[in-house]
């Protein structure tokens, strides 16, 4: 007599019973139904241990299924699992009213359909071998969670809690880029927010869980047929036992739990050492989903807000950014009594080069003087795109003088530049420059209006000029 515990799969399709029996029969033993009415009578019969059924199946669904097993003494305690598509969340909503126990999304993962299925018919003697200081780690991780919003915070608190309750060498949290490269987001052994890039082949542990999405343990490391390739760097090494487990989320694995033993440990990963590490890897997952989430949420956070403040043809800031700069640095120099000089530019006859080559062509001579004025620019000074073809520079601590040689030296440079795509046609630009020294300039608007207007005095003059106000 059979003591495995029973599977009952229900769903039309043959091809899905037999892709979740080959993933389940070598554990369980497994009952096949084909549709909702043949899941109660087979339910009632067998008194399968847990029930895997689709929602969508002719006459009777998945959901009207679940709702009479639910509904019968013999059969309502027998954990249901659905599986739907994610885009139907009205049918998991309507799922678990009817009694469902747990849903799966498809397209389904088979390693956490095994884990999920494991987790439902784990035995109430299952944590036995644990020890209470183990229970403690599990439900103090379980807590902060659920208080602390850092995810970050949370997965150092997961390697540093491991280290304390298990002899480690290192206890590793590894993220898995787009591009397959592991990543150790937090480490027992690295300072906060430290981050290293590993090489995959050097942890062929690792690249071995990423490719059967199962967790691997090796006892013997300098024996052990898998680490093979990196032999030659094991040498000198204290510990002697790995375990690598896979953190599954949604449909992919998106990181690793990432053990090592310190010290050689008589038994190697004990079923202890190996169950703390499986709870602790399905806690982290949400806390692992969260940080990579977080992560790109800051980027984009950060791109779009460096995108609002900049020009996006030349990328200098542009010209709401180049005031709330001007109107700091004013307020500065007043308060420091230091100089601060403003300074215009224009290109020359612009709307010749536009009519005579075309916008695009025009567009190219703008990011070039973008990128000339960035080259020119000291790292205190701020260049922006003004408006059209003019741009203005905002220059800290720097006095008339200084201002004019930094007017003089960009001139120079556009007149000497070989702009791509205009038959090596010279461009030219005039400049105006305004410095604000003791109490000369009221307001920085009227520092602006004076560089201004020195730039267009010096255009009508003859162009290719550089003027002070």
């Amino acid at each position: 007599m059979s003591t495995k515990k029973k599977i009952l799969i229900v769903d039309d399709e043959l091809f899905f019973r037999i892709v979740l029996k080959d993933a389940l029969k070598e554990s369980y033993e497994i009952i096949e139904a084909k549709n909702g009415d043949e899941a109660i009578s087979l339910a009632v019969t067998h008194e399968p241990n847990l029930i895997i059924m689709d929602v969508e199946m002719p006459v009777k669904d998945g959901i009207d299924t679940c709702r009479t097993l639910k509904q019968m003494a013999t059969t309502r305690k027998i954990p249901v699992v659905l599986f739907t598509s994610l885009s139907r969340k009205d049918d998991l909503v309507r799922g678990l009213k009817a009694g469902a126990d747990d849903y799966i999304t498809k397209p389904m993962c088979l390693p956490e359909v095994v884990a999920r299925v494991d987790v439902h018919l784990r035995s109430k003697d299952y944590y036995a071998d644990l020890e209470h200081k183990d229970l403690l780690l599990l439900l103090e991780l379980s807590e902060n969670i659920s208080a602390i919003r850092n995810p970050m915070t949370i997965l150092r608190m997961i390697v540093e809690k491991m280290s304390d309750i298990i002899d480690v060498a290192r206890c590793s949290i590894v993220s898995i880029d787009d591009d397959g490269t592991p990543r150790v987001k937090a480490s027992s052994d690295l300072d906060v927010n430290e981050e290293i890039q590993l090489d995959i082949n050097k942890y062929p542990e690792i690249r071995q869980t990423l490719e059967t999405k199962q967790a691997i343990i090796i006892n013997d490391i300098k024996n052990d047929p898998l680490m093979d390739s990196v032999r030659e760097h094991l040498a000198g090494l204290e510990f002697n036992s790995i375990v690598v487990i896979p953190v599954i989320k949604k449909e992919s694995v998106i990181g690793t739990f990432l053990l090592r033993t310190a010290t050689p440990i008589k038994d190697g990963i004990t079923e202890r050492i190996y169950k703390i590490c499986q709870l602790v890897a399905n806690i982290s997952a949400n806390a692992l989903e969260n940080a990579i989430l977080f992560e790109s949420m800051q980027t984009a956070q950060e791109y779009f807000e460096e995108m609002s403040i900049r020009d996006g043809l030349t990328k200098l800031f542009n010209h709401r950014h180049f005031y709330t700069c001007l109107e700091t640095e004013f307020s500065r120099a007043t308060r420091y009594n230091i100089p601060l000089s403003v300074l215009f530019i224009d290109i020359d006859d612009f709307k010749r080069i536009n009519d005579n080559y075309g916008h695009t062509h025009g567009d190219t001579v703008l990011k070039e003087i973008g990128q000339i004025l960035k080259a020119v620019a000291r790292e205190s000074d701020i260049a922006a795109r003004y408006g059209g073809e003019e741009f203005a520079l905002i220059l800290p601590n720097t006095s008339a003088e200084g201002a004019l040689d930094v007017a003089n030296r960009i001139r120079s440079v556009v007149r000497g530049h070989n702009f791509n795509q205009l038959d090596q046609e010279q461009i030219t630009i005039s400049s105006g420059t305004a410095t604000l020294f003791g109490q000369n300039v009221e307001s920085y608007a009227q520092l602006v209006k004076l560089a201004d207007e020195a730039m267009y005095r010096g255009k009508s003059q003859g162009k290719d000029s550089v003027s002070q106000a």
